[in-house]
């Protein structure tokens, strides 16, 4: 009886479990994220997690700890040269599981695992990108509201094709000989 025992078994014997998720860390490391079982990948975060920690401290102790586990000299020099550094604000967490699909062949729920602070990225990433579309937002001219575009999906029965194209068509029309008329007023102005 397996009484308040922890770790999943993944039908294997403990050298083969073993193997396994020295080859799913090493992996991870190497290439920053792997799509595998979702399982798998809550067995190996907090493995992983362990190596970053290893990596932060930098010793000698720690590099001989970390390449007794992970067995590829590229892998513990990338680990100590490039993933620590990017991860030594953060106090652990370093890696995150997302849920992606079900594989076909035995349904089995897959989940990519990836190493929260990527390659390129430094500081908070996300604040940049809300902070340019504001500006862009705040810059853009106002322009006048379109048309409504009619809704994806199954059209009404009533509706005939003819007669929803035909306002779209209108409209543009109506639009396009606006800005011909506004352009030639705003050349004279500069001229004056």
């Amino acid at each position: 009886m397996r009484h308040r025992l922890a770790g999943r078994q993944f039908g294997r014997n403990s050298s083969h479990r073993k193997a396994l998720f020295r080859n799913l860390v090493t992996s991870l490391l190497e290439h920053g994220h792997i799509e595998t079982t979702e399982a798998k990948a809550k067995e190996i975060r907090g493995i992983a997690d362990r190596m970053i920690t290893l990596g932060k401290k930098g010793d000698l102790n720690a590099k001989r700890m970390a390449f007794s586990y992970i067995q590829s000299r590229d892998v513990v020099a990338k680990l100590f040269s490039e993933i620590a550094p990017r991860s030594a604000e953060r106090n652990g967490g370093y890696t995150r599981v997302i849920k992606s699909r079900v594989r076909l062949g035995d349904s089995a729920p897959m989940a990519i695992i990836e190493l929260v602070d990527k390659e390129g990225a430094t500081g908070r990433p996300a604040a940049a990108p809300k902070a340019k579309a504001e500006a862009q937002v705040a810059t853009a001219p106002a322009e006048a509201p379109a048309a409504e575009k009619p809704k994806r999906g199954r059209k009404k029965k009533e509706e005939a094709p003819a007669e929803a194209a035909a306002p779209a068509e209108a409209a543009e029309k109506a639009e396009a000989p606006a800005p011909e008329t506004e352009a030639p007023a705003e050349e004279k102005k500069p001229e004056e």
